[in-house]
């Protein structure tokens, strides 16, 4: 990643750092790896906050640090739904931006889904495509649970 100068590096945030992003991060990483066998798992980056007092700033990376969008809030560690969500959101945004495709893709629709949670507080893969008999969008699986189910998807574009 190429900060302007003057900006510190992304550190890579060790395990247990934040134990409630960590679960959550390896339920994400089962399923890019269900659905994009040929990226390396997610990592989690920080960087410290302009002002000293406030936390560090931490987001959900690719392997080598890259990421894009918002920082993960730190109230979201607050639940494991609210953890999930978040991290869902976040890793969702980073590997659609710079792989450049729709992930992950619901195999009934090819349309990218998105994370949404439910009143049972059960972090979901939503699709907007209608089904046959309802004709409304559906829930396709469970975050973590793409294994189940999924082929694999052609590797990302250079």
């Amino acid at each position: 990643m190429h900060l302007p100068l003057g900006l510190p590096e992304p550190r890579p945030v060790p395990p247990g750092q934040y134990s409630a992003w960590d679960r959550a991060l390896a339920l994400l990483n089962r399923d890019l790896a269900a659905t994009l066998p040929g990226v390396e798992p997610l990592r989690l980056f920080a960087l410290p906050a302009d002002d000293p007092n406030e936390p560090e700033y931490v987001f959900v990376a690719l392997s080598n640090g890259e990421w894009h969008g918002s920082q993960l809030d730190p109230d979201s560690r607050a639940t494991p739904a609210a953890a999930l969500a978040a991290v869902a959101d976040a890793a969702q945004e980073t590997v659609m931006e710079l792989l450049w495709q729709a992930w992950p893709l619901c195999p009934e629709h090819g349309l990218g889904m998105h994370p949404e949670t439910d009143a049972e507080d059960q972090v979901s893969w939503w699709c907007a495509g209608a089904r046959s008999r309802s004709g409304s969008a559906h829930v396709h699986r469970a975050v973590g649970e793409l294994a189940a189910v999924s082929t694999p998807l052609p590797p990302a574009r250079p």
